[in-house]
């Protein structure tokens, strides 16, 4: 098939807020690719625009005409009191057993299969949409940060899964360790323009460094070097003798331009909480229990964390691990037995029930000013940049920010704060990949004790300095690093894989050959496929027009590398276009068809 979509020259404006300028890409058949850039950047809209939700004020978009889209949307499609099955075999249109195989890629099997939507936990409802999607047979899945409030077995389970899935994928996220395992090529978004880049995230963001700095460097020699012809002319222009020699000097001088540094965003910087140093028994957890009143979830916690450890909380969804954070910071009552807090720990908590409860009437500004008593007006400056108020946004009333917004203001709060303990649940959902590592390097050099949850598996491994599980109804020190409980974790899900690949092949003849009939397309109606004509028909449109400007510039004098490049893209555009053509020809003999 080649190309799935193509964006050329495309430009977006908010207001005078700039997201493309001029940005092209291409993105082919069962190509993987990361998609990362900061926070309002631009990159969920060009989804949006790529999903058809939103239009570009110039440039273009084509889409192959066998292009099926696969996306994972945020609201909830479910019907009152259906089951999960009841709701994949309706979204589908798929049969009981090739719901239930690929729902059971992602262990939603059993109970959790059978029983109604309404009673899974938010991730689990995830990886049921999840499913549902997959269902759909998508040959480009674009996923918008998919690793946000999925617990790290789900994360695995959808890395195993798009490391097979034979198709093209594009996926938005902050999370280095999940684009790393899923995505073979990266694009990047910075200041308007689109870079492809045919390497893993990390070699891309290497890249990036590398030329900014080999670009500063050459704006740093040519900035010297305007000053000398600067300095040189102003001695001699009024001189006769040397008159004409400075005149020669100001047009060099005109020539001289500094180069654009791609990705020249300001670096986030967030300086710790300045705290001194404790020793001995931060945490200690006595025969707790917690839960509801009507339900224990963990019973028997027998736990201590010391001062100065970074304490990583993990287990799937549903475990319990937010209970266990809310219980010790006393936002929950245990029900038996008690969390005790050392003399002197004065904690600092990040977490949805407490940046829901941010002051109303403040600004940005003076609430951030009265949690950093004490701080330079530039420090508190910083902090909010690195969160993103910038500018005339420090303004803003806490009233008018999004949740996304509250939250970042919460954590902008923390850390200009002299709190000696910080539990902090999932901090880095609403921060881009510069500002999470800006995070990192201020929780590293802090002095104080670190309790927190994350998702981000590439975060908690710089962080973690030991590994607190809720699993099973129990709540205990892990005895391993972080990197030991992923391995555990990954050896797990990969034998429950192989003894469903076991079961598949034991099944009966029979039932395999009625599995594969069943699999035919239906027939598909008339409007549906009048549907694809006409998109077929609108990407011929958008071929032509390409040729006829392509035949134009070619008549046009050019250098040779110029006239070279024009041939071959005149070529690809003449190669797509038989292919739509081809391709309205086999829908014509379609629609006769289905009469």
């Amino acid at each position: 098939m080649g190309m799935l979509f193509q964006v050329t020259d495309a430009h977006k404006s908010y207001g005078d807020q700039t997201l493309l300028d001029g940005a092209s890409v291409t993105i082919s058949d069962n190509t993987k690719v990361g998609f990362v850039g900061r926070n309002g950047a631009g990159k969920s809209t060009l989804l949006r625009v790529l999903l058809g939700d939103e239009e570009l004020d110039s440039g273009e978009v084509v889409r192959h005409p066998s292009l099926r889209l696969g996306y994972l949307r945020q609201h909830d499609p479910f019907l009152p009191g259906e089951t999960a099955l009841e709701y994949l075999m309706r979204d589908s249109g798929q049969p009981d057993w090739k719901c239930g195989e690929v729902a059971g890629q992602f262990e939603v099997k059993g109970a959790y299969l059978e029983g109604p939507v309404a009673k899974l936990s938010g991730g689990w409802q995830t990886r049921l949409k999840l499913a549902a999607l997959l269902l759909h047979e998508p040959n480009l899945l674009m996923l918008d940060e998919p690793t946000n409030f999925l617990d790290l077995r789900t994360q695995i389970l959808l890395e195993h899964f798009l490391r097979e899935f034979r198709a093209a994928c594009l996926i938005v996220s902050h999370d280095l360790a999940f684009l790393g395992a899923t995505c073979t090529h990266t694009l990047g978004l910075s200041r308007g323009k689109l870079t492809s880049f045919p390497g893993k995230v990390e070699p891309f963001l290497q890249f990036q460094r590398e030329n900014r700095e080999r670009d500063e460097k050459t704006n740093e020699a040519i900035m010297t070097k305007r000053r000398h012809l600067e300095d040189f002319i102003a001695r001699n222009k009024a001189r006769a003798a040397t008159a004409g020699l400075a005149q020669s000097k100001a047009k060099a001088l005109e020539k001289l331009e500094t180069v654009e540094v791609i990705g020249d965003e300001p670096t986030p910087h967030i300086r710790a909480p300045i705290v001194e140093p404790r020793k001995g028994v931060a945490l200690r957890c006595r025969d707790l229990a917690i839960g509801y009143a009507d339900r224990t979830i963990a019973s028997d916690v027998q736990i201590e964390i010391d001062h100065g450890s970074r304490v990583a909380i993990v287990g799937d969804n549903g475990q319990g691990k937010t209970m266990f954070l809310r219980t010790i910071v006393d936002s929950l009552k245990p029900l038996a037995g008690e969390a005790r807090w050392g003399h002197g720990c004065k904690l600092g908590v990040y977490a949805q029930h407490v940046y829901t409860t941010l002051p109303e009437k403040d600004t940005v500004l003076e609430y951030l000013q009265q949690k950093g008593k004490g701080r330079k007006i530039q420090e508190v400056l910083e902090v909010a940049g690195a969160m993103l108020f910038r500018g005339s946004h420090v303004d803003k009333p806490i009233s008018v920010l999004s949740g996304g917004e509250r939250a970042r203001v919460c954590l902008a709060g923390l850390l200009l704060s002299d709190y000696n303990v910080l539990l902090l649940d999932e901090p880095g959902n609403h921060l881009d990949v510069d500002t999470v590592e800006a995070l990192v390097e201020a929780l590293l050099e802090y002095k104080g004790t670190v309790v927190f949850t994350s998702h981000d598996r590439h975060f908690t491994k710089q962080i973690a300095t030991s590994v607190i599980e809720v699993r099973d109804g129990r709540v205990a020190l892990y005895s391993g690093k972080y990197d030991d409980y992923v391995y555990r974790v990954n050896k797990e899900i990969e034998a429950g894989e192989r003894e469903a690949a076991t079961t598949r092949a034991k099944l009966p003849p029979e039932v395999l050959k009625a599995r594969q009939a069943s699999q035919v397309a239906p027939r598909r109606s008339a409007d549906d496929i009048r549907a694809d004509l006409d998109a077929t028909e609108q990407t011929i449109a958008q071929l032509d027009a390409r040729r006829l400007a392509l035949d134009a510039r070619l008549s046009e004098p050019a250098e040779a590398d110029e006239l070279e490049r024009l041939c071959d893209e005149l070529a690809q555009v003449a190669e797509e276009h038989d292919a739509a053509e081809a391709r309205w020809t086999e829908l014509q003999g379609e629609l006769d068809a289905a009469g």
